[in-house]
């Protein structure tokens, strides 16, 4: 006999055991009940929310006829904070593709651990629809940018513009060019580096040139030197992730501000900068439809502007 409402709602539900469960386990009882698998009848048990009499029962504790089983509302899961919404910058938009100008603090797409706003769900926000293809959480997406990098990124919206974009980043169609600002003057000016690149075996959030890491190829060439800083305008032959921020380091010449990298703490505060100076300028890419060969560029951002006229003062 159930007294009250047996609806799994915000109230507590009440069970009188009758003569049929007399003699059964909790948790078998329980299942019985309320018609819930007997395994999730043992997690509500262990989770404590099973009481008869007053007293918390176990899994094996035998039922009584006549008893009152008490089963209290499981808690409300926490709420999660929404993602931020950003009005995000949009430099190219047709039907199969959509380039945008990624701000700094902003993530390619959602991932464990971040909060932040994403180019995913700003292009969501937004209505512009991109390609269901790829992971869930990163449809669309063929290539990104971390966190503190600003500057030119590309999504698919079609499976087809997704499809030829990924060949032309596997084939090195793709043209990205950046510019770093770096601590120092890079000997040569201009040069290569040719250094394989892997997860640093101390600290999982970090990378750095080991043996057996992945072929990574950067050219660089000075555009201006300052006093103790150099702009570089880089070219990447290999898209690994955080490949200039590493190169430069193993180089020591870390991007200015680029603390996770060695950068000097006392020279990136003195540049305004909170973040690595690193910016996508420029991309080029073949149109997936037309076959057009079409290119983006991309000013500094106003972080970045700064630093450069401190130095150049």
């Amino acid at each position: 006999m159930i007294e009250g409402d047996a609806g799994r709602g915000p109230e507590a539900e009440h069970y009188e055991i009758p003569e049929s469960l007399a003699g059964e386990r909790a948790d078998v009882g329980l299942s019985r009940l309320t018609g819930i698998s007997r395994s999730k009848a043992a997690n509500l048990i262990s989770d404590g929310l099973v009481t008869i009499g007053g007293r918390k029962v176990s899994r094996a504790d035998r039922l009584t006829q006549g008893a009152h089983l008490q089963l209290d509302p499981e808690p409300e899961p926490p709420a999660t904070a929404a993602e931020p919404v950003i009005d995000l910058p949009i430099v190219f938009l047709d039907d199969d593709l959509v380039v945008v100008d990624k701000p700094v603090g902003v993530a390619a797409h959602p991932s464990p651990g971040w909060v932040g706003p994403t180019v995913t769900n700003g292009l969501q926000a937004a209505g512009i629809s991109v390609a269901q293809v790829g992971a869930a959480e990163r449809e669309g997406v063929v290539h990104r940018l971390d966190v503190g990098t600003s500057g030119l990124m590309v999504v698919a919206r079609t499976p087809r513009a997704y499809s030829s974009l990924k060949d032309q980043f596997r084939d090195r169609v793709v043209s990205k060019t950046y510019h770093a600002l770096v601590q120092g003057h890079p000997d040569p000016s201009t040069g290569t580096i040719d250094a394989p690149i892997g997860r640093h075996p101390n600290h999982d959030y970090r990378f750095a040139v080991i043996n057996d890491g992945k072929p990574s190829i950067t050219h660089y060439r000075t555009l201006e030197a300052f006093s103790y800083a150099s702009l570089l305008e880089v070219d990447l032959e290999t898209g690994r992730t955080h490949q200039i921020r590493v190169h430069m380091a193993a180089m020591h010449h870390p991007c200015c501000g680029d603390l996770t990298y060695g950068a000097d703490p006392t020279l990136a505060k003195r540049l305004g900068l909170t973040r690595q100076w690193l910016h996508a300028v420029e991309l080029s890419i073949d149109h997936p439809k037309t076959g057009e060969r079409i290119t983006f560029e991309s000013p500094y951002p106003a972080d970045l502007a700064h630093a450069l006229a401190v130095l150049a003062d």
